[in-house]
């Protein structure tokens, strides 16, 4: 197992990319107030943000990273952190629009380029992440890399880092709340979201019955419950907020005037 070392080369490694996330959006939200042309930043969004990094630093440092090592059930705790709550709580909060709010024109429309640019099309298209992200956690949940991650520091930092990104990355190419480089349809983004909440979901079951190497059977079946019920919590949420923006686009248009201005129906 790893050591308290290796415990606090993490600790600062998280810890400090968890400062720095919270005080770039913190700046950033005091300039982008200031510009008196543009709409004040949403409050809910900096909620969104706190929150994001502080559920996802949680999976990383503290108490549950410390237990996960050698308890399961804490283990899963965290990845539902870090890999589902923590990266849907910071797509909410829009930090790309936020930078290229605050960014100089010039600095900016090189940010829009790359969020354009092929490579970033890449890795946000809904199969691309859906095969990072759940792809991911069946290789690390069905092969010795779960146990080979409790013995080696880079591979526990490597691990982490990539359940995040590829949580994040799966929930932007559903949820459309920052720029993207290229949209896809409802429809299409809704088959393979179910397709995902199946390999999810099957993967759950599959752990319950054949725990990882070096994982007891007990520790194992609960573990299972939280990533079967607790992902369905958060997957409960990103359904709800991709068919509010389906309805929100199929409405008729002369139906959304007269919803939003009541007064002027009579």
């Amino acid at each position: 197992m790893l050591h308290n070392s290796a415990d606090a080369v993490t600790n600062f490694l998280f810890g400090s990319l968890a400062m720095l996330a919270l005080v770039f959006y913190s700046v950033s939200v005091f300039r982008t107030n200031r510009q008196k042309h543009l709409r004040t930043w949403p409050p809910v969004r900096t909620v969104f943000w706190m929150l994001g990094v502080l559920f996802s630093a949680s999976a990383v440092i503290g108490p549950i990273a410390e237990d996960s090592h050698e308890n399961f059930v804490m283990h899963m705790i965290g990845h539902v952190f870090l890999g589902m709550l923590g990266p849907l709580l910071l797509a909410l909060a829009a930090p790309m629009t936020l930078l290229l709010r605050v960014l100089p024109v010039q600095h900016a429309r090189r940010v829009s380029r790359l969020l354009k640019s092929r490579l970033a099309s890449f890795y946000t298209h809904p199969i691309v992440a859906s095969i990072l992200n759940v792809g991911g956690l069946w290789l690390l949940y069905t092969t010795d890399l779960y146990m080979l991650m409790q013995h080696h520091l880079w591979l526990h930092v490597l691990i982490h880092i990539h359940v995040f990104v590829a949580g994040y990355l799966f929930t932007i190419s559903l949820l459309y709340i920052d720029p993207v480089s290229r949209r896809f349809s409802y429809v299409y983004r809704t088959i393979i979201f179910i397709v995902a909440l199946a390999g999810h979901g099957i993967l759950s079951k599959y752990i319950y019955a054949y725990p990882p190497n070096g994982v007891p059977i007990e520790q194992a079946q609960v573990g299972a419950m939280l990533m079967y019920y607790g992902g369905d919590a958060v997957d409960v949420v990103i359904i709800i907020l991709l068919f509010r923006k389906w309805f929100q686009a199929t409405r008729p248009r002369g139906e959304r005037f007269t919803t939003q201005l009541p007064s002027l129906s009579r």
